[in-house]
């Protein structure tokens, strides 16, 4: 065999194999939340689907927080993230505590909606959330959305964490732990109804969930325009006799704008396709509709997400 005949075998071989080879899979990464809560384990059922019913995907589970998503699908860390309607409302109009607007997060599907709680010792002596001056507070870490609306949801009350005897950040497992110990007389969380964590607090100690008036639920909302009026009810907890006023946001997905329309339109289709699929990892989505992911949570659709809204008339 001549060098020359040989070269054009080795040069037809390595053709061969370069047209056959598969493209390489578009990689989404997904911003989820803290080993513990619903989002991470959300986030895995979303990988799932998304593998399976858009081919040509890789999608990797990172954990995170509302409020870092937000940041991180901005700034190209991720493709897709879960967020907390309010702080991502605040993101893309650049209000604190974000420091520009975020112009390239866009809505591809409105998941449930998440309770705030403000959850007191019984024998702590508190009554409303003025009474918190001096108390000892534990919430979650910076970052996350629930540590901002403890922020906003003390301000209305005239305080801040200056006028707290303490305030320690971390996970639910661990604010459950220090008010079962005495610890703490006050925890701050956002989630769903009824939490376990509450539920597992309540097992243990005497608990009260803090009722809002309607008017401190009117200047949270001056605050930020995304909070709405929830009503936590009377039997949801150990103890609670009676429905409790409190304040919410929407859990959703956000995507890069700049994330090609068709992925983003295929990924949407899946997601509404598959809600009882993951209604098996959070019950408040189970059963869900094209419409209900639809909800306008006041940031920009995604072009994506929203041909296929119209498509199926969510829209």
């Amino acid at each position: 065999m001549t060098v020359i005949r040989f070269g054009r075998l080795c040069a037809m071989a390595m053709a061969a194999v370069l047209f056959s080879a598969p493209a390489a899979a578009q990689l989404i990464r997904i911003m989820s939340g803290p080993q513990g809560g619903s989002w991470y384990p959300l986030a895995g059922a979303i990988q799932g689907i998304v593998q399976k019913d858009v081919p040509g995907t890789n999608v990797q589970v990172a954990p995170g927080a509302g409020i870092s998503n937000v940041l991180g699908v901005q700034n190209n860390k991720a493709e897709m993230g879960f967020g907390n309607s309010v702080s991502t409302y605040d993101g893309v109009r650049g209000n604190d505590p974000f420091k520009q607007k975020t112009d390239n997060v866009c809505q591809v599907a409105t998941l449930y909606f998440q309770y705030f709680h403000a959850v007191v010792l019984a024998d702590a002596g508190v009554k409303t959330g003025a009474d918190l001056k001096g108390k000892v507070l534990t919430t979650q870490q910076k970052g996350n959305t629930g540590e901002q609306m403890t922020r906003d949801f003390l301000k209305v009350y005239g305080l801040d964490y200056s006028k707290l005897r303490k305030v320690n950040f971390g996970s639910y497992t661990d604010s459950v732990g220090q008010l079962k110990d005495g610890h703490a007389q006050v925890f701050t969380l956002i989630t769903t109804v009824p939490a376990s964590a509450v539920m597992d607090l309540g097992s243990a100690r005497k608990i009260q969930v803090l009722d809002l008036t309607s008017l401190k639920l009117s200047e949270l909302q001056k605050i930020n325009k995304g909070y709405d009026k929830r009503i936590i009810k009377a039997g949801s907890y150990p103890g609670q006799d009676k429905d409790i006023q409190t304040i919410g946001t929407w859990t959703h997905l956000m995507m890069r704008c700049s994330t090609p329309e068709d992925l983003v339109y295929k990924i949407t289709r899946a997601l509404v396709q598959n809600t009882d699929h993951l209604g098996n990892v959070v019950a408040a989505v189970k059963g869900l509709k094209a419409k209900d992911l639809a909800i306008d949570v006041g940031v920009p659709y995604h072009p994506g997400a929203r041909k296929y809204y119209r498509e199926v008339k969510a829209l």
